[in-house]
């Protein structure tokens, strides 16, 4: 249900409320928006608003507009990570997983290679709906991938790809949409081709050992827990609770468009004025007509033509919508200022910015220690396998993700600064550093130098020592 919200495919979702056991089983309530049946003489004027997608779009851009911050010792290993966003390994696999993750509750990371398209190991991505994960302790101990190769309605041919400590395994399997089917050699669709080759030598013919001790996925709650299933380890939805919303909004915008659907100026005229093209041929108005035929009628017995044009209720349907899209953000943990909603007020200070986007930004932040240990467990095994593949020498460190606060606001910290400086209560070097929050030691001390020195406070001789006796 929540990717067909996600995909924005309005037939899509009314595929999923109405197909046999779905919720338009219920009986006893009224049936939803997308739940109604539809009557398929008539025209489909429904409209869908694709809030659920921009939901996750805004959750993926507060995580991962600018990549995070990656600090390890300095030394060849970070040298290894700074090569990532250069060369598209990085930035990249995390917006598409982020955006993911509010929609389906979580997404995969996972590192594989294929050392004739690139000479370094790969961080990918993959969609939970695609994936049965193994939980021990809480923990993920493996994971079972699985994707369509092939299906033509009947034969439905299906690569298997099981994560486990030490091991990945690859099936390919030919079955049927209801069934899984038989073993077959991997050499028989040309995706899996050249897997086979990268096989381990006298093994079972299915398994390719890694050569470290790590589990090569990682899974990224999208937040905990999930309130329908307190059990699962899967995580919730941004969508969790919001589908009766979802389906209010999309009936309002409907509404709207019928409105000005049925508004159209329509004329109604006597069948004196059409202009027939022949019998069986039907009749005509010209439109353009300056004079038509006078009827011995008085001007105001309401005869002749007359126009018809409803009212458009654009006020109620606007505050409406707005209302629905308001609360539908708040319960999904944004402010509405996220989603262009009260932009239009009068101007504000940075300070009453950076505070209406609160609740977002809280989201942001729970969201990030979710992602901040797996993400940093995943570049690790990567860097593993790099030095595994023989693509890097560097020697693998777990690095320490960092996200930042997320409301950089230089005028805020230009304003708070210029206050703590008149009163006189923060050195220098403390200023620096509070611009700067990210910067290590020696550049902070660097920029402080320079800074006294352009100012005339750097270290001057003491004028007592200087000639005096």
């Amino acid at each position: 249900v929540d990717d067909a919200w996600y995909s924005g495919d309005r037939d899509r979702i009314r595929k999923t409320y109405q197909k046999p056991g779905a919720e338009t089983t219920s009986t006893g309530r009224r049936l939803r928006f997308w739940e109604r049946p539809r009557n398929l003489a008539a025209p489909d004027h429904s409209l869908h608003v694709p809030l659920p997608g921009d939901i996750a779009t805004t959750s993926a851009d507060l995580l991962f507009s600018e990549p995070p911050k990656l600090k390890v010792a300095p030394g060849a290993t970070l040298h290894g990570l700074e090569e990532l966003p250069e060369a598209g390994g990085l930035p990249n696999p995390l917006l598409e997983a982020a955006e993911v993750c509010p929609a389906l509750r979580g997404a995969y990371m996972r590192v594989t290679w294929d050392e004739e398209l690139a000479q370094r190991a790969l961080l990918t991505v993959h969609h939970a709906d695609t994936a049965i994960p193994t939980w021990r302790s809480g923990i993920l101990s493996a994971v079972l991938f699985w994707r369509e190769l092939e299906n033509d309605g009947t034969r439905v041919l299906r690569h298997l790809e099981l994560h486990e400590v030490g091991a990945i395994r690859h099936a390919l399997y030919e079955g049927t949409t209801a069934s899984i089917g038989r073993i077959v050699p991997l050499t028989e669709h040309e995706e899996t081709t050249p897997i086979a080759a990268s096989l381990d030598k006298g093994g079972d013919g299915q398994t390719i050992s890694t050569g470290i001790k790590r589990l090569t996925a990682r899974y990224v709650r999208n937040m905990g827990p999930d309130r329908q299933d307190r059990r699962s380890q899967l995580g919730r939805s941004d969508y969790q609770g919001l589908h009766g919303m979802f389906h209010a909004l999309d009936e309002v915008w409907s509404s709207w468009i019928r409105d000005i659907r049925l508004a159209k100026s329509r004329l109604i005229i006597p069948n004196g004025y059409l202009q027939t093209t022949g019998p069986g041929l039907g009749a005509w108005f010209d439109v353009d007509q300056e004079v038509l035929a006078a009827i011995n009628t008085p001007p105001t017995a309401g005869e002749g033509i007359t126009e018809n044009q409803f009212a458009i209720r654009v006020d109620e349907h606007q505050r409406t919508a707005d209302a629905i899209v308001r609360e539908a953000v708040k319960l999904a943990g944004y402010s509405p200022q996220s989603f262009g909603l009260d932009e239009g007020a009068a101007a504000v200070t940075a300070t009453e910015v950076v505070a209406s986007r609160g609740k977002s930004l809280t989201t942001r932040g729970k969201k990030s220690r979710y992602w901040a240990p797996e993400l940093a467990d995943m570049l690790e095994v990567q860097l593993m396998m790099d030095v595994q593949l023989g693509f890097s020498k560097v020697k693998p460190e777990r690095p320490r993700v960092d996200f930042g606060s997320g409301s950089e606001d230089s005028h805020r910290v230009a304003e708070t600064l210029s206050l703590l400086a008149q009163a006189q209560a923060i050195s220098t070097e403390a200023k620096v550093r509070m611009r700067s929050p990210e910067v290590g030691d020696t550049p902070v001390r660097e920029e402080t130098a320079r800074i006294l020195k352009e100012d005339g406070q750097g270290e001057m001789a003491d004028p007592t020592q200087t000639g005096a006796e």
